[in-house]
């Protein structure tokens, strides 16, 4: 199949970050390189050829004209005609599909400038944006139901194509006047709170021919999970290194996605560890968590807002002693890789009509920066960097708890971090009495002692070989503290020998499952 030529306006300065990311999207996107080419005025080489015959030749070879129209007119002609005004004219004589996308200002428009804002009144589109997350999701609608209309595609990308059976009766008013209040104060959002529903969604191009598309559902939906079954979030918090059966706490959040993404900040939040400091700096004592609460957040929002929802897989959310991973039914598409996302990059949601709403509510911050604003705030902190990675058809991040020692009283006393050479191991720290903390491996060893076990098999729980040192720096300090007994004490050594849970470690561990029973109600 040939490519569908798309000719993107406007050699004015104006526009040079909007073309360059709307080329980038549109190249980088796995339906649209299917389909289209994209036609930018900077990409041509050095020609012996005037610059206005070039991109006219251009407009006549290209199947859609996608102009880019602000407050500057551009450079006028000896006729006192501007290139955008040539280009637009031309595709229109020619017959061409002409959508434009309007710059919204408080700068005065040149009055050349407004008069071709208003002959493109009624033409195919004409849409208004103020930032480039909202040109990205204008452009993206408006391209994919060109290819509907063109009959290139059956159906859609999946968060534009109608919900099968859904009808505006689905859509919650509630849910929607929630965001427009949240909207217009975060981002200043243009429509009024009193809005109608339709006009919302057809605002946010979330309707299908009058029927709410699957982004609708799942932003403002009365049930969204009668739709999309697998778009509910799984929250899981173990005590054990692994994912083991019984799972101490296991919630299955459903709900609007916004709901989603706030429900499961409150699972992880409220199983954290924190710290509260001193209030020798304010009246207020400072609060540290071992994963600061805008990490949790933004890979949260990152899973929900990004996963691939035609997967029959749902979102995992899975809190360890030693780290936090969320996993994410989906993968990298292309331009960007998992190294890249390392690096500041150029947005590019996998549900753009989704991550258009998340934006205006502040849910996500900066397009584009998120997962380095991830990485900074876990280097300020002093924690591992986080790992991304993608198996068995998941994207999983996984972000590495930092070590806070709780102390007796949290009160005024404040909490310590542990030093650097522990932070390594990564579980959570329980305190005997007052002096000993105990390491990931000496708790899971305790667990394991509830039955009689040998030395080999708690060995190899610590991942150690060298049983001299096993046991001085890992069994010893258990007996010594009264937490574990020999089962043949008169035969230290014997090869028969095995090791047991005492009263003490009984209680040591009652006392931290009833903790535990305790945070989760």
């Amino acid at each position: 199949m040939k490519p569908i030529r798309i000719f993107i306006s406007s050699v004015q300065q104006e526009f040079a970050q909007e073309r360059a990311v709307l080329r980038e999207y549109l190249q980088g996107d796995p339906l649209f390189r299917r389909f289209y080419d994209v036609f930018l005025f900077e990409d041509v080489p050095a020609q012996d050829k005037r610059a206005d015959e070039l991109y006219l030749d251009e407009v006549e070879r290209c199947d859609i004209y996608l102009g880019l129209f602000g407050c500057d007119y551009g450079s006028e002609d000896a006729e006192g005609i501007s290139p955008t005004q040539r280009e637009f004219d031309l595709a229109g004589e020619l017959s061409k599909p002409r959508f434009i996308f309007v710059k919204s200002s408080n700068a005065k428009c040149h009055p050349k400038m407004a008069t071709l804002i208003g002959r493109a009144d009624n033409h195919l589109i004409r849409r208004h944006f103020t930032s480039l997350p909202e040109l990205t999701t204008a452009v993206y609608a408006s391209l994919v139901h060109y290819l509907e209309d063109v009959g290139c595609l059956r159906t859609g990308p999946f968060d534009a194509t109608a919900a099968r059976s859904a009808t505006l009766e689905d859509i919650s008013p509630d849910k929607v006047q929630w965001f427009l209040s949240c909207a217009r104060n975060a981002r200043d959002y243009a429509l009024a709170e009193t809005t109608s529903v339709t006009d919302v969604l057809t605002h946010l191009d979330l309707l299908d021919k009058g029927t709410p598309n699957h982004a609708a559902i799942l932003l403002f939906g009365v049930k969204p999970q009668r739709f999309l079954i697998s778009s509910e979030v799984k929250c899981m918090h173990f005590h054990t290194l692994e994912k083991r059966k019984p799972i101490p706490s296991y919630q299955i959040y459903k709900g609007t996605i916004f709901d989603l993404v706030d429900k499961a900040v409150d699972f992880v939040m409220s199983k954290l560890n924190r710290s509260v400091g001193t209030r020798a700096l304010g009246p207020q004592a400072p609060v540290e968590y071992d994963i600061p609460p805008e990490v949790v957040a933004e890979g949260i929002v990152n899973a929900v807002a990004h996963r691939d929802y035609t997967s029959n897989a749902s979102v995992e959310v899975q809190l360890f002693p030693d780290r936090l991973e969320i996993w994410n039914p989906g993968t990298v598409h292309p331009p960007l890789t998992l190294e890249k996302l390392l690096l500041p990059h150029a947005s590019q949601p996998n549900n753009p009509l989704i991550a258009e709403p998340f934006f205006l509510t502040k849910y996500i911050e900066k397009a584009g920066s998120g997962t380095v604003d991830m990485l900074k705030r876990c280097r300020k902190a002093d924690m591992r960097q986080p790992k991304f990675h993608v198996d068995s058809g998941f994207f999983i991040l996984t972000v590495w708890r930092k070590r806070i020692a709780a102390a007796e009283d949290q009160g005024e006393q404040g909490v310590e971090s542990q030093p650097e050479s522990q932070l390594e191991s990564g579980p959570d720290w329980h305190q005997v009495g007052t002096k000993l903390a105990l390491s990931r491996h000496q708790v899971e060893i305790l667990h394991k002692c509830l039955i009689d076990s040998g030395i080999t098999e708690l060995m190899e729980i610590a991942g150690r070989t060298d049983r001299t040192k096993f046991r001085n720096q890992v069994l010893n300090p258990l007996i010594e503290a009264g937490l574990l007994e020999m089962t043949l004490p008169d035969k230290p050594r014997s090869s028969k020998q095995k090791y047991r849970l005492t009263e003490k470690g009984h209680d040591l561990l009652k006392k931290q499952t009833k903790g535990t029973d305790a945070d989760e109600k």
